[in-house]
């Protein structure tokens, strides 16, 4: 990795004609995994939406979720509970946490009742704790490969998975220092950052690369990588490895179920964390979006880590309010809040 120096910089431009995006400009010191960095950092500020709730309102603040308890009272109201880190590490400082009650406030208007910040002692340490999850869920959630003749709710539905067919190759005729990665699947958010959290976890340098506009839903991306050690990817085995792993997580980078928990239902979300410890942006709240947007209270809410499949994942647990206007136990409309929480989640 390079030395800071003061020609770093980032520069955003505007689309010449309205309509057209942004464009970002970024010179700075290069390292292994650069791309995803960054890739990273513009899926956390991802596309908004015009209404904003709790888990908004901690993004903007930059705040992230560690782990949430909510739960609806007897009474009606609702308790959120959010265990969250200062990604600005000030929220030791009182002007900080006005900051964050104020905004809290602010979004949630006369339905707060009350907003109170304090440090987590050890009478929080049994809410720390995720709920244990049986081996049948987990081999559903964690499997590797998905199934199409096995009617499962992660299933794709027919139209989404006639467009999943990912082609990953690689190529090392045309370079005689660095070996091409084509990359050709459906188009989704957080396309980029999928890539290159994977290349980054494989100790992969990205000289350089090109990637096309969407075109009927599907995106073209060349890359000319390198091992960190400068070396061209020669090994057949190496090769098929990298390019597997790259077609699964471009199949399904989020794992989406929904199944039985004792007498209740609870929708799971899975993603992979990466290697330096960091999860997916923006999930929690793209998960509590898509089920209010289909009119479904959420009972209690929990994140926490699970290791399975020779990494760690991040899990989403969302008890979901049987008082609601959807037959749960009904199976199709099972399938109907999965597919829509995916299409959240991967933009369509």
């Amino acid at each position: 990795m390079g030395v800071p120096s003061d020609d770093d910089a980032v520069l955003i431009q505007k689309g010449k004609k309205p309509g057209e995006p942004y464009v970002i400009t970024v010179n700075c010191p290069d390292k292994t995994g650069l791309g995803c960095d960054i890739c990273h950092i513009i899926l956390e500020f991802g596309l908004y939406t015009t209404k904003a709730d709790v888990t908004r309102a901690l993004d903007e603040l930059e705040l992230s979720i560690q782990r949430v308890k909510v739960t609806t009272t007897p009474d009606g109201c609702v308790l959120d509970l959010f265990f969250i880190r200062d990604n600005l590490e000030l929220l030791h400082t009182k002007e900080r946490q006005n900051e964050t009650c104020e905004q809290l406030h602010a979004v949630l208007g006369e339905s707060c009742i009350s907003c109170e910040l304090q440090l987590a002692g050890p009478q929080y340490d049994n809410l720390l704790c995720i709920s244990s999850m049986s081996s049948v869920v987990a081999e559903e959630l964690f499997r590797c490969t998905l199934s199409d003749k096995e009617i499962r709710s992660q299933a794709l539905s027919p139209d989404v998975r006639e467009l999943k067919k990912a082609s990953v190759i690689t190529d090392n005729s045309l370079s005689p220092s660095h070996t091409l990665l084509q990359i050709n699947c459906i188009d989704h958010k957080g396309f980029l950052y999928d890539i290159m959290r994977t290349l980054k976890d494989c100790n992969i340098q990205i000289a350089y690369g090109r990637f096309s506009t969407v075109q009927k839903g599907r995106r073209e991306l060349d890359l000319f990588i390198r091992h960190q050690d400068g070396k061209k990817i020669v090994d057949p085995e190496k090769q098929e490895a990298l390019c597997s792993r790259l077609k699964l997580e471009m199949l399904h980078p989020l794992r989406v179920v929904i199944t039985n928990r004792g007498p209740d239902t609870e929708l799971l979300v899975g993603n992979p964390v990466e290697l330096s410890g960091r999860g997916r942006p923006r999930v929690f709240y793209d998960v509590t979006f898509a089920l209010k947007s289909l009119g479904i209270c959420i009972f209690s809410a929990e994140i926490g880590r699970h290791s399975a499949a020779d990494r760690e994942w991040e899990v989403y647990r969302f008890l979901l309010d049987e008082n609601c206007t959807f037959q749960l136990s009904n199976m199709v409309i099972r399938n109907q809040i999965v597919d829509k929480v995916r299409r959240i989640l991967m933009g369509w």
